[in-house]
């Protein structure tokens, strides 16, 4: 049961304390006297008071002066009082009172019905301001909670993502390999057998953390210049060989107003294209799928991109396109079991749309086809000259025989990484943990580390440090340093810069992709 609000009741006559007790016994509160305004201000330090009611003529310090000091205190500054006053009834004293900071002022005899009133309707404010708080700490608790749980489920993101694509690393890294040696045509079989179920495999895994990523708030779209032309034909050629296996045709349609170079998140436009162009094609058995990408009215200065992915496949019926676009939703159980698919691809491209701050839908027609859309906006860019696919290739091939430091802890990882590594014409060495790399470094220097996150006696972020420290110590040109990590949050990205790290790969990778990183060199 909460306490009973406390009214501080002031004067210097002890009968006139007692009368306004008497007045306001009908109220369930404490009062607490206080015969002169030095014992009033103690009180208020000690106590904390709904409303007081202090005589204005009193010895030494009168009610004014009292009041004024109380609201000098910034956490008592709008404590209310009311006046009461046998000889001081002018207008200029009522003024003066009010100006100090009271909320009325009664003169006395007192009419017990207006005070009662007066007194009740402040302790109703004080009841109502109890209850705020009491709500707004509970809204703390909560939001304390919530936080506490999203952090809790970032962490297990973040191990999760680790401890699964650790092994996928080797998986799909071991496959690579394999493809590069002489194979008959069964091992050839079993080869790709394990490549495409790695990959469909860190697929799945991958739609998961971004459906857990985006739903606890730490999915942060990019904002950079890139080429639009160049994502949608990435997208096309990645689909192409699928496409091709089905028997259908993969077209792509650009249309003469599209600009070229836009700013905004090139990555997760592309998942986007992908998971309705693969979708469009898992479920089209004949025919064709486009996609089609054209501009709308610019708003605001800003392109406004409209991008169609139309398909002669089943279609979807009217009652059924409320499941689309839920998380581990399909159409029905006989389209799962036919098809397969987690039921993620969909609400993912949702989410990631609408952080876009634009919109999705689909237009379908049972066995005729359908047309998932999305409309985005992105910021306008002025054209810039692209490297040519002839002048990467040529700086590829130009970085040879580099002296490489592998600092990685798990034995197939460091088989994998170090065969890639052999592969591209570099020598490699491997160290075993951050202390072991750091020390290897400091005595016979490396072109370029490769340097793992998770690591006992010494962690990646540590070495770095470290590294870093050393050469600004001894005067060195840094060494170029790749973040080789199965941690592939936005969060364990940006710390890897922060430490000084130079550039960022997530396990598992393929061999494209040490090639690719090499290359910034």
């Amino acid at each position: 049961m909460p306490p009973k609000p406390k009214i501080l009741i002031v004067d210097d006559r002890r009968e006139n304390l007692v009368a306004l007790e008497v007045v306001l016994k009908g109220l369930d509160v404490e009062f607490v006297r206080a015969l002169s305004g030095n014992e009033a201000l103690g009180l208020t330090l000690k106590h904390e008071f709904a409303i007081g009611i202090i005589d204005v003529q009193m010895p030494d310090m009168d009610g004014f002066e009292t009041v004024e000091l109380i609201h000098n205190d910034p956490s008592i500054k709008y404590f209310p009082v009311i006046f009461v006053s046998a000889i001081y009834k002018e207008e200029q004293y009522v003024l003066k009172g009010i100006e100090t900071g009271a909320v009325d002022f009664i003169s006395k005899p007192i009419v017990p019905a207006i005070l009662q009133g007066k007194v009740r309707v402040f302790l109703d404010l004080y009841k109502q301001k109890k209850l705020l708080e009491v709500t707004n700490n509970e809204l703390i608790i909560a939001k304390e909670k919530a936080e506490k749980k999203d952090l809790l489920k970032s962490l297990f993101l973040a191990t999760m993502s680790h401890e699964i694509r650790t092994p996928m690393n080797g998986i799909i890294g071991v496959s690579e390999l394999l493809k590069q040696t002489p194979l008959n045509s069964e091992q050839e079989d079993l080869v790709n057998i394990m490549s495409v179920s790695g990959n469909n495999l860190l697929l799945i895994i991958n739609d998961i953390l971004d459906i857990s990523k985006i739903e606890a708030g730490q999915i942060t779209l990019e904002n950079i210049k890139f080429d639009l032309f160049n994502i949608a034909s990435e997208t096309v050629s990645l689909l192409d060989v699928k496409a091709k296996e089905t028997g259908i045709k993969l077209i792509l349609k650009i249309e003469k107003t599209v600009p070229k170079m836009v700013i905004g998140d090139p990555m997760r436009l592309k998942q986007i294209l992908l998971n309705l162009a693969n979708n469009a094609i898992k479920f089209t058995k004949q025919g064709s799928v486009t996609i089609n990408i054209s501009q709308l009215i610019e708003k605001n200065n800003k392109h406004h991109i409209e991008f169609k992915v139309i398909d002669t496949g089943i279609g979807i019926p009217e009652k059924d396109k409320v499941k689309l676009f839920k998380l581990f939703s399909q159409v029905n159980q006989t389209t799962q079991r036919e098809y397969g698919g987690t039921g993620l691809g969909l609400a993912i491209s949702k989410k990631l749309v609408e952080l876009m701050e634009g919109e999705i839908g689909v237009d379908s027609i049972p066995d005729i086809g359908s047309t998932f859309w999305f409309k985005v906006f992105f910021d306008k860019s002025i054209d810039e000259d692209i490297k040519s696919k002839s002048i990467v290739e040529e700086k590829l091939s130009a970085i040879t025989n580099l002296n490489i430091l592998l600092v990685e802890d798990n034995i197939i990882n460091q088989k994998v990484a170090s065969g890639v590594i052999k592969q591209l014409g570099h020598t490699v060495s491997v160290a075993d943990n951050g202390k072991i790399g750091v020390d290897m470094y400091k005595a016979h220097g490396y072109d370029l580390i490769l340097m793992d996150i998770q690591m006992p006696v010494m962690d990646g972020f540590t070495a770095v440090k470290e590294i870093r420290e050393w050469e600004h110590d001894e005067r060195k040109k840094p060494v170029y340093i790749i973040a080789l990590t199965a941690n592939a949050l936005k969060e364990d990205k940006e710390k890897c810069f922060e430490v000084g790290m130079n550039d960022f790969l997530a396990k598992p990778f393929k061999i494209k992709d040490i090639q690719g990183a090499i290359s910034k060199i």
